[in-house]
């Protein structure tokens, strides 16, 4: 009888954790377990303006951030779970020089740019030509 009971107790005591480890939450951090796919294309042009495309699956969201060297975020697009494509032209003129990140997340996978705001100073001519 004693060892009924103990198996008794032992089966229960097994079937109590094997259920309790089922219906544990897998992901407790609380990030989405699956995102949208997403591709980008990012160039400079001339006049300092920044082109940033980025192409994504349906079913998931992605933000866009722009951050300066102490991770303050300057700029942020949100696409939404219906949004296909984003085509963003941000005016980097008014800023000052330095690093400041690009980030495009979808909450599991984050790409991070870095762009380089640089100012030349006018030059000097090296020598001088002259007409007597």
């Amino acid at each position: 009888m004693k060892t009924l009971i103990k198996s008794l107790a032992l089966a229960l005591s097994l079937g109590f954790v094997t259920s309790a480890a089922t219906f544990a939450e897998t992901n407790p951090i609380g990030r989405p377990t699956s995102a949208a796919s997403f591709k980008t294309g990012i160039y400079s042009t001339v006049t300092g303006t920044l082109r940033v495309s980025v192409d994504k699956e349906t079913g998931g969201k992605v933000d866009v951030r722009l951050k300066n060297a102490d991770g303050k975020t300057l700029y942020t697009q949100h696409l939404s779970k219906n949004d296909r494509n984003c085509r963003l032209l941000l005016n980097l003129n008014d800023l000052e020089d330095g690093v400041y990140q690009l980030e495009i997340t979808n909450g599991v996978e984050t790409t991070t740019q870095n762009v380089t705001l640089l100012t030349k100073l006018p030059s000097t001519p090296n020598r001088i030509v002259s007409i007597n």
